[in-house]
């Protein structure tokens, strides 16, 4: 399942659960809404991973977790610590950077 950010409270989902991989993105942004159902795809078949995507420019706290510049950007957290992140619209190297952390 995918759950995306309704408040800027990225850091709290993060502490509280061990993989967490999220898509940065935003509504005027074509690559992500081009992701979003590659990242429901993954987040089906990997029930152990919480996926999460958080709207870069709505949510200023949760975007200085990963370092932003680009959209889509895809971070990856394990123990509550940034692992790695990549800035695609790829879906193998989403998948690389899921399996990092899975």
């Amino acid at each position: 399942m995918v759950q995306e950010l309704e408040q800027d409270n990225l850091n709290e989902i993060i502490s509280s659960n061990d993989v967490v991989v999220v898509q940065y993105s935003a509504t005027w942004c074509g690559n992500c809404r081009i992701m979003k159902p590659k990242l429901k795809k993954l987040a089906s078949e990997l029930e152990n991973i919480t996926f999460v995507i958080a709207d870069a420019e709505k949510f200023p706290e949760s975007r200085k977790l990963a370092t932003v510049d680009n959209l889509p950007t895809f971070a990856a957290f394990k123990a509550g610590k940034f692992v790695n992140q990549t800035q695609t619209n790829k879906f193998d190297v989403l998948k690389e950077l899921v399996a990092e952390v899975s």
